[in-house]
């Protein structure tokens, strides 16, 4: 492993891996889900973690610079003592960084209100792989001088190039908010009614919970889960105004099973969050779990989770599969608790077939990695594929960066 302290220094490494015949594999925080930061050669493993640089925040503007290794929440607590906001969260927080965010188009918890990270990032500084740069900065936010080529690089999971530097985009941080927790009884009723609230300006989370995960951690984790319902909606508006009259209205017609738990305060709001982020730890109690990332159409996502339920009892019948995900947007996650092992490859084709079959997408937020990509088909034409292979080649003609990524 080699921990480049520099673009420059990163140039140096990729230029003699290059000569070399190295294959690379880039690393930021390690918190991939589809291996995409896992080698499969004798790879030489090109660590972010010391760039780390961080510049003062231009409230004036709104953005701030930051290297490829800064922790997510570095970057949101440097917004917040400006009393701004930076639009991606994930409950991985304190290992992601930004570098592998941008590298894999992450979403997050409010990307129903600022959109993912292709929508954060303003600038972008990357060495291609024959260790030149390309420094994509404007100080303007309209700019249609040629390429795209932030876009471009902004979700490449590192294919095309070593992300060092980034301009983000920051917020202003809303003056009141207002968490929700709500309790369905069937799922098609949840998804009528998130269907109404993503329209309201002033949401900022629209997160369905799985009743099943979250009785797992009020047994297993102690997390006071306020509701017991087959299904739960947390909900945040955010705003200049006191939004309380307006969560009143929404779901006052909403066909809820129970009466809703409101956080006014910030204390009260964490506690309803914390059943929504514990599901993460939920998870892992039985061991790995088997993970889906998709994105499906709003309407698809009652019978996905019948039948995804289906498949996994005939796959493997001691399982417990856990949904849960940003609904507003139909992007999902998929766990699939206490798989057996001998079951698990015959389930995760047959549950990407189905999203597939089910006008879904097999990667919402995390990417194809090495995990997906025999799967790329799934999701794109050839003609797309071939595309996005003529590019690489371009870029990459020996095809050593990030080798097992994306495509076969």
């Amino acid at each position: 492993m080699v921990r480049p302290g520099s673009p420059d220094e990163v140039a140096a490494l990729l230029r003699a891996c290059r000569d070399a015949g190295a294959h690379v594999t880039v690393q930021g925080g390690r918190t991939s889900l589809v291996a995409g930061t896992v080698p499969e050669h004798d790879d030489v493993l090109l660590s972010t973690e010391r760039l780390t640089g961080i510049s003062e925040v231009d409230a004036t503007e709104r953005r701030v610079r930051t290297g490829a290794g800064v922790p997510l929440a570095t970057v949101q607590r440097a917004a917040a003592a400006a009393g701004l906001v930076f639009g991606v969260d994930l409950a991985a927080r304190d290992s992601a960084t930004v570098g592998g965010m941008a590298s894999t188009n992450a979403g997050g918890l409010h990307t129903i209100r600022y959109g993912d990270m292709r929508e954060q990032v303003a600038g972008i500084d990357i060495v291609l792989p024959d260790g030149s740069f390309v420094q994509r900065r404007s100080e303007v936010r309209c700019d249609n001088t040629g390429y795209d080529l932030t876009s471009l690089f902004v979700g490449a999971e590192g294919t095309l190039g070593v992300i060092t530097e980034l301009d983000l985009w920051l917020r202003p941080a809303p003056g009141h908010r207002l968490t929700a927790l709500c309790g369905f009884a069937d799922l098609n009723s949840l998804i009528e009614d998130a269907r109404q609230f993503a329209d309201d300006s002033n949401i900022a989370a629209l997160e369905l919970i799985d009743g099943r995960g979250a009785a797992l951690a009020a047994q297993r984790l102690g997390i006071a889960v306020p509701i017991s319902t087959a299904w739960l909606l947390l909900i945040e508006l955010a705003g200049s105004v006191d939004p309380t009259d307006q969560l009143a209205a929404m779901v006052g017609g909403a066909n809820l099973a129970a009466p809703p738990a409101v956080g006014a305060d910030a204390a009260a709001q964490q506690r309803l969050w914390q059943v929504r982020e514990s599901l993460a730890q939920v998870v892992g109690l039985f061991g790995p779990p088997l993970k889906f990332d998709v994105s499906l159409p709003l309407s698809a996502i009652p019978s996905f989770a019948d039948r995804s339920t289906a498949l996994v009892a005939d796959h493997a019948p001691d399982a417990i599969p856990v949904l849960f995900g940003h609904v507003g947007q139909g992007n999902l996650h998929l766990n699939v608790l206490r798989c057996d092992g001998a079951a698990e490859r015959h389930l995760y084709e047959a549950m990407l077939n189905l999203i597939a079959a089910q006008g879904g997408n097999i990667s919402s937020e995390h990417g194809i990695g090495s995990r997906k990509r025999d799967y790329l088909g799934l999701s794109r034409q050839p003609g797309d594929v071939a595309a996005m292979r003529t590019i690489k080649a371009a870029f990459d003609p020996t095809g050593y960066l990030n080798p097992a990524v994306l495509f076969d």
